[in-house]
């Protein structure tokens, strides 16, 4: 029955049309694309996973939202755009989110949701680990004969009297520095560190929990950990010498460095000013700093132009083609930069606005597993079509983002879209690719 009460507003006119709007349309999503979530999360087991590890230490007579319904809530509203838990305030009465997470009634509140990341502690932050490992080692078809582990590190601004923030002079702010692990496009850790910590600190014992696991499921996995000069660390390298981890790591430049390459580099300088085109040379030499235990390979990529030298420099443990080995290998290291970028902007991992350390260390995780189920959404779902290679942001606005009216009786959920939705055929290829 319509609403006789509501108020209208004119809005002008089309020709002799009257343009009318009122707040009297009835229940209307404007992420009715969050279905698309549920059957992805459904397909992979990633909501089910979490809550199975997830240790929830409420009162279990007083618990109206279980473990699995306030995870689902929680990521399904970062996949679709919705960063805060204040949000949830409004959002949880939203009929497609609600028909989404599998509850007929209201969702949490922003309250709730608050409680749950501030119970987080370090047993969570292992748990969740586990299980981007596991979905990781399940969504492999094959038994890789190489991983190459990508690691990386960035910033997150702290604005406010956080636990452990401190001053980073190169960022010029307080912040946290977390570490990420990539393979390929998958996610494998994500680790909260204070700024006040060596950018390379803990880097051995992730690398060595995550060679553990892998080798679990594969024993004869060749790993091969890459990364920039900021990773370069004595011990670091001597540790996977000894667990059997290759490595290509970027090496900071010293004078001795450069005492090696500076007659090459006076060749350069030579041909540079006899063609004026831009000079380029890929060499190796073994080397060894005071603070190694041995020798090491060094490949060595120096070039000469108008702006004059510039020498790069990497460690690493494999042999080969030395020019292949820093083209091709080494120098597609920068596609984990996106996957960053992905993971702390488009699914708000940046937003470490808790005080306390571990909860923004779950908040970084949560921001983790919401990159891994829209990672399986596009590898499952969207193969083939024009969002196949789309990165997060965009599959949240063109298939996400979606309106639709929603009819809710006792026997069924009618999500009526609009008819002539420019991807209704994605939507709809999608919907099969993940039907059961």
């Amino acid at each position: 029955m319509p609403n006789c009460t509501v108020e209208s507003i004119e809005l002008g006119k089309v020709g002799r049309r009257v343009i009318e709007a009122s707040f009297d349309g009835g229940d209307i999503s404007s992420d009715a694309g969050v279905l698309l979530l549920r059957r992805a999360d459904e397909r992979i087991g990633l909501t089910r996973a979490v809550a199975r590890v997830f240790d929830d230490a409420r009162r279990a007579a007083s618990v109206t939202h279980g473990i699995g319904a306030l995870l689902r809530q929680r990521l399904y509203a970062l996949c679709c755009g919705w960063e805060d838990v204040t949000d949830h305030n409004t959002l949880r009465h939203d009929l497609a989110l609600q028909t989404a997470v599998g509850r007929p009634q209201a969702l949490a509140s922003g309250s709730t949701l608050c409680r749950l990341e501030a119970a987080a502690t370090p047993a969570h932050t292992a748990a969740l680990h586990g299980v981007l490992l596991d979905q990781f080692i399940a969504s492999r078809t094959d038994t890789p004969q190489e991983l190459v582990l990508d690691i990386d590190a960035t910033h997150v601004p702290l604005h406010g009297e956080q636990e452990k923030a401190h001053f980073h002079r190169y960022y010029d702010n307080y912040c946290y520095l977390p570490l990420y692990v990539f393979c390929g496009q998958d996610l494998l850790a994500c680790v909260l560190r204070p700024a006040s910590r060596d950018p390379a600190s803990i880097l051995s014992a992730v690398v060595k929990l995550v060679a553990q696991r892998l080798r679990q499921a594969w024993p004869n996995v060749r790993l091969i950990v890459r990364g920039d000069s900021g990773f370069c660390r004595p011990a670091a390298l001597r540790r996977f010498d000894k667990w059997g981890v290759h490595y290509i790591i970027g090496l900071p430049k010293n004078a001795a460095l450069l005492e090696r390459v500076a007659l090459a580099e006076l060749a350069l300088a030579d041909a540079y000013e006899a063609s004026g085109i831009k000079q380029r040379m890929i060499g190796q030499f073994d080397y060894a700093a005071r603070t190694w235990d041995r020798e090491r390979h060094v490949i060595a990529r120096l070039e000469h132009d108008a702006r004059g030298t510039n020498p790069r420099f990497v460690v690493t443990s494999l042999h080969g083609d030395w020019a292949a080995l820093y083209e091709q290998l080494y120098c597609a290291r920068g596609e984990a930069e996106n996957r960053i970028k992905e993971a702390q902007l488009d699914l708000f991992g940046r937003r470490a606005s808790c005080h306390k350390f571990q909860a923004n260390q779950l908040r970084l995780l949560l921001a983790g597993l919401a990159y891994t189920l829209m990672i399986h959404l596009r590898r499952r779902a969207l193969h083939g079509t024009v969002l196949a290679s789309a990165c997060t942001a965009t599959i949240r606005v063109k298939l996400l983002k979606i309106g639709a009216a929603i009819v809710r009786n006792t026997r069924r959920v009618r999500v009526l879209l609009a008819s002539q939705h420019p991807l209704k055929q994605t939507f709809l290829t999608a919907a099969r690719a993940l039907a059961p």
